[in-house]
């Protein structure tokens, strides 16, 4: 009887000790799994686990989760893609994007959501978010701060929430290659701002906003962030009848300046960012575009501070084109980062597509390789599925569809660089400025009375095709 206990405890031992040497079992990505949590969001294993590494498996492939285009370490115009791109996973539309709308409930409810927003909850979305971008291949991450941790019931509350979960995306961040390319304030959100945050009517909400500001900088900084975003979704008006649109500008600049003296305060030397955007939710945004903004950070004395953070959906939104936007900033030397979204022009609001338009993907990669790439910005992917799109693995193919298309982008603008036909063009079309009179005029030396003479001397000028159709026609085929 001795013996058989001493062999029964023998063959338990041996079974332990088998199962512990084949390495931790992994979890699906469901509530029902029972798995020991092992961390204090209660959830192990995998999260994506029928997903495997997104690879480069070139134009000809099918398969839906691979890249077709966009190959990470492949060298184009001197630079590798992953470094023209930079691209970057948007927290709060990838992992808090419900599918909600105007006129509808949520139709998202991914497999590890338990249907709260506490902090065991946040921290298990945080685990989600940094496994989808390891199986992705991107490198970086942006966040609102009210996004990845949730409100407590005082600001030293909150605080201590952010605090918990920033530790552990640094601690996510260690040991590998992703980075946080951006962190921002969501300063649109609670109805605190509904008067808006540095432009709202109440003091205590502006000194409530600079708080907020002051420590989302703070653990953008702790994180290694590269940026810092201003979004003024509510820094506007809805009628100017009630509005004091000269003190809510100079509270705007105020506000801005302390967060640049901040900035330089802690010693965080990330670039300040503006996102322009005409309207939504407010009637006018008083960043407009990407010339407002200009003009607003050349009065202000704020020029050499801040650049601006181009989002395509929003240029179509006041009238313009992504490319026209990003080459207003480009030659004003404010582009620094680009939200990769689209609008549907059918729709008259800010849908935030995925961009699939290789088209404006070319124009959009004009402006990035003349302003010779856009470190330490990047490309953030500031959009969301559809309503409709509801399976796990729809996060993986919009995110790949986006990169392929910004890819194609990238190549088609080689094709233009390497053919030399559009630059030519161009240049044939300003060389009456490369005389020697064009040299004075853009020298500034030129006055009315020298160019008077020189009229008088030449007669009417000859004015040539300006050939936007051969333009076209040349930009068309490289697509």
């Amino acid at each position: 009887m001795k013996f058989k206990m001493i062999l029964l405890l023998f063959l338990l031992a041996l079974v332990v000790s088998t199962v512990n040497a084949e390495g931790p079992q992994t979890c699906a990505a469901n509530l029902e799994a029972k798995c020991d949590g092992g961390s204090s969001d209660g959830w192990k294993g995998e999260f994506f686990p029928g997903i495997s590494k997104i690879k480069y498996e070139g134009p000809t492939s099918k398969n839906p989760l691979s890249y077709k285009w966009y190959n990470a370490e492949e060298e184009i115009l001197g630079k590798k893609m992953k470094d023209w791109f930079r691209f970057s996973v948007a927290f709060w539309h990838t992992f808090r994007g419900t599918g909600a709308d105007p006129f509808g409930a949520p139709t998202k409810s991914w497999p590890w959501e338990d249907g709260t927003n506490s902090l065991a909850m946040a921290k298990r979305r945080m685990r989600a978010h940094f496994e989808f971008m390891d199986k992705l291949g991107v490198e970086r991450w942006c966040f609102h701060d009210r996004d990845i941790a949730p409100d407590g019931k005082t600001l030293v509350e909150t605080n201590a929430n952010l605090d918990e979960v920033v530790a552990l995306a640094k601690e996510l961040q260690e040991g590998n290659k992703i980075k946080l390319l951006w962190g921002t304030a969501q300063l649109f959100f609670h109805p605190r701002y509904m008067h808006g945050a540095a432009t709202s009517s109440e003091v205590g909400v502006y000194a409530y906003a600079a708080a907020q500001v002051k420590k989302a900088m703070e653990v953008t900084h702790y994180l290694g962030g590269e940026n810092y975003v201003f979004w003024g979704g509510r820094e506007g008006y809805q009628s100017l009848l009630n509005t004091d649109m000269q003190r809510e500008l100079d509270h705007l600049a105020r506000f801005l300046k302390a967060a640049a003296d901040y900035k330089k305060k802690i010693g965080f030397n990330g670039t300040l960012l503006i996102e322009p955007k005409p309207q939504e939710p407010t009637k006018h945004q008083y960043d407009w575009d990407a010339a407002t903004a200009y003009a607003f950070l050349q009065k202000y004395g704020l020029l050499g501070e801040f650049k601006l953070n181009i989002e395509c959906n929003h240029a179509t939104l006041s009238g313009h084109s992504c490319h026209h936007e990003l080459e207003t900033a480009r030659i004003n030397g404010l582009l620094g980062n680009i939200d990769a979204n689209t609008g549907d022009p059918q729709i008259g609001w800010d849908t935030d597509q995925f961009l699939t338009d290789i088209g404006e993907a070319t124009l959009v990669m004009l402006s990035v390789v003349r302003n010779g790439g856009i470190a330490p910005g990047g490309f953030n992917f500031d959009a969301k599925l559809r309503r409709e799109s509801t399976d796990v693995e729809d996060l993986f193919i919009a995110h790949i569809s986006g990169m392929d298309t910004l890819a194609r982008g990238l190549r088609n603008v080689a094709k233009l660089t390497e053919d030399g036909s559009l630059a030519e063009l161009v240049r044939k079309r300003y060389q009456s400025f490369d005389t020697e009179i064009g040299a004075l005029i853009e020298a500034g030396k030129a006055d009315f009375e020298t160019l008077e003479k020189k009229v008088m001397e030449w007669g009417e000028p000859s004015v040539p095709s300006g050939k936007q159709e051969l333009a076209e026609m040349i930009f068309q085929s490289a697509l």
